[in-house]
């Protein structure tokens, strides 16, 4: 890419750089929540024969810094496309009542490599997806089968009318820097929280994030937040500080659950 060039799915001179936004709006909040708790997105890969853009729903997940991660088959049309082109953009929307275009959507922006299977992320990475898309175990072992991880380049979100913003992928994506002692503990974490602190996790979901009673699990963390899941359900607890080793994240998780009883 030429580094002169503005990166893919930026406006310019149709977006006031400087343009204000509304007060209630923070758009790296928004595009973050959305990037971490949306479960299915449109893929559109370019295709192979003529270069024009094919749109397919696939499952979503995300590794420890938020990258988008997917579980596809090398016989699906949009994986043939990836091995030719690894270009890629996913729309991930926020469903409701109403008019859909007046909920949040984020378009991440940049290109799919396949996880390597001897890789060092593969088992983090198929924990991480399968722990939210469990129905996914039935085929993720298939031959045919791989996950792919998202590199993103850029981001475009459109929060409702007159709520829009252009994002580098650092403004999406979580800093995981410094902590590598969080992301080791994070399996045994998550499986202690559900184990030992289940209803803590009630707390979070109905007190902090006003979520309906629910058999809410702890499905993955990272240095800015825990992520919940009820059903087809997911949510975002976002950390009151950045946490990078499990000490730090106990005395957090403690001082949320405080919170929540006294909500």
């Amino acid at each position: 890419m030429n580094p002169q060039s503005p990166l893919p799915g930026v406006m310019p001179g149709r977006i006031p750089e400087n343009a204000p936004q509304p007060a209630d709006f923070a758009p790296a909040v928004v595009a973050k929540t959305l990037l971490r708790v949306t479960r299915a997105g449109t893929l559109a890969t370019l295709d192979r024969n003529t270069g024009h853009p094919f749109a397919s729903l696939v499952n979503v997940a995300t590794d420890v810094d938020g990258s988008p991660l997917i579980l596809v088959s090398r016989l699906a049309t949009h994986t043939a496309n990836l091995e030719v082109d690894a270009r890629a953009s996913l729309l991930l929307a926020e469903h409701g009542k109403g008019d859909a275009l007046t909920h949040p959507r984020l378009t991440a922006l940049g290109s799919f490599a396949p996880v390597d299977r001897e890789g060092a992320d593969e088992a983090r990475i198929r924990r991480r997806f399968l722990t939210r898309h469990p129905k996914s175990e039935l085929y993720a072992g298939f031959g045919d089968f791989a996950f792919w991880r998202m590199t993103v380049v850029s981001a475009h979100l459109n929060g409702g009318f007159a709520r829009a913003a252009d994002l580098t992928a650092t403004e999406v994506l979580t800093d995981i820097a410094g902590a590598e002692t969080l992301i080791e503990a994070e399996e045994g974490a998550v499986a202690h929280m559900n184990a030992d602190h289940a209803q803590a996790c009630q707390l979070y979901a109905t007190k902090l994030l006003r979520a309906a009673e629910g058999g809410w699990r702890c499905v993955g963390l990272d240095p800015e937040g825990l992520e919940l899941q009820y059903g087809q359900t997911a949510l975002r607890l976002a950390f009151p500080q950045r946490v990078t080793g499990p000490e730090v994240l106990r005395a957090v998780l403690k001082q949320l659950a405080e919170a929540a009883r006294n909500a």
